[in-house]
């Protein structure tokens, strides 16, 4: 029998399983591997395993048991019903015994990072508005923060790795994958594999502007968490590049449950977005962290303006898709 492989973290019923008790569990009882949370992708012989969203990369599809290449079951894990507070601070707590929080000062980053307490690293271009509400956020909660400050010859140097590394090459994909990029740099370069983030949050609770005039919340926010696979994908593709990985505490599948069973008029109303987790966050941070609306990633953290002045500059003025079609192009050697 071979040794186990082991990519991520498993847990099972709010403990942290380490490798000898998945051996153990494998052993006495494989069954009980299905009912397992985390974030992983297992192999061992002719057998694997991947988490139910599929945080980790792996052969085969997320939530997924194979075996000898067909599905012998699925992940569906266990858990009793809670709040939606207990059920972000299970899931903060299963994956703060390591690694780092990407902050960028937005509600979502900054209630992780006050659960977590561990160091932070925040990116950005000099006088990003995200480097400044990081910093706001991490005086305020007390916390350790690295503030990485890029610049426009270090984009564009990344930007080709960037393209041929994303799965689906377009400028926002680019623009995102580009501020993890430096994100997981530093973390890689610093011996930190796992990363904190908030990803997901929006996909929830309802963040984004167009959430705030749509006449369809629900369908829009079924619609959006299905695409969190492919976005999932994409980050991953990029931390890969620095041997660590992005774990997503708002992708538990305890919060998952949680925010679903909100009704969706409940978390978009009255001009405000995201209100359930708001709510949570104001028992944990400053209420001006809990209110305050974000820019996107690739806005706060100015990499959006400099993707389109490196666009400018190499003659692409009226389309950026062009531009990274072209990089894409050149990085395949045509």
């Amino acid at each position: 029998m071979s040794a186990l492989t082991l990519n991520g973290w498993i847990e099972q019923g709010g403990h942290r399983l380490s490798i000898p008790e998945i051996e153990r569990l494998l052993q006495n009882h494989p069954d009980e591997l299905s009912q397992c949370g985390g974030e992983f992708f297992l192999s061992r012989d002719t057998c694997s395993a991947r988490d139910l969203y599929g945080i980790i990369e792996g052969t085969g599809p997320k939530g997924t048991i194979l075996c000898n290449g067909k599905a012998t079951g699925t992940i569906t894990p266990t858990a009793p019903e809670m709040s939606l507070e207990a059920a972000i601070r299970t899931a903060v707590e299963l994956r703060s015994n390591e690694g780092v929080v990407a902050l960028s000062g937005g509600v979502d980053s900054a209630l992780v990072a006050a659960l977590a307490r561990r160091e932070c690293v925040a990116v950005g271009v000099e006088g990003s508005h995200d480097l400044k509400r990081a910093k706001v956020a991490a005086e305020s909660l007390g916390l350790t923060c690295t503030f990485v400050t890029i610049c426009e010859e270090e984009i564009a140097m990344a930007l080709p790795v960037v393209v041929r590394t994303i799965p689906e090459k377009n400028p926002v994909n680019a623009g995102i994958a580009l501020t993890l990029y430096f994100v997981a740099r530093w973390a890689g370069e610093h011996g930190y594999r796992r990363i904190i983030t908030g990803q997901g949050a929006d996909e929830l609770f309802g963040g984004y502007s167009r959430y705030l005039t749509t006449e369809t919340l629900e369908e829009d926010l079924v619609r959006d968490f299905a695409r969190l696979e492919a976005q999932v994908r994409r980050d991953q593709a990029v931390a890969a590049l620095h041997g660590a990985y992005f774990s997503m505490p708002y992708m538990d599948f305890r919060v998952v449950r949680a925010a679903r069973a909100i009704p969706a008029a409940e978390k978009v109303q009255g001009g405000r977005r995201k209100i359930p987790l708001r709510t949570v966050a104001e028992r944990h941070i400053p209420p001006d962290l809990a209110g305050y609306e974000k820019k996107a990633m690739q806005y706060g953290s100015g990499v959006w303006a400099t993707l389109r002045k490196l666009a400018r500059k190499n003659g692409y003025k009226t389309s950026m898709q062009d531009y990274i079609d072209h990089i894409s192009r050149v990085e395949h050697g045509h």
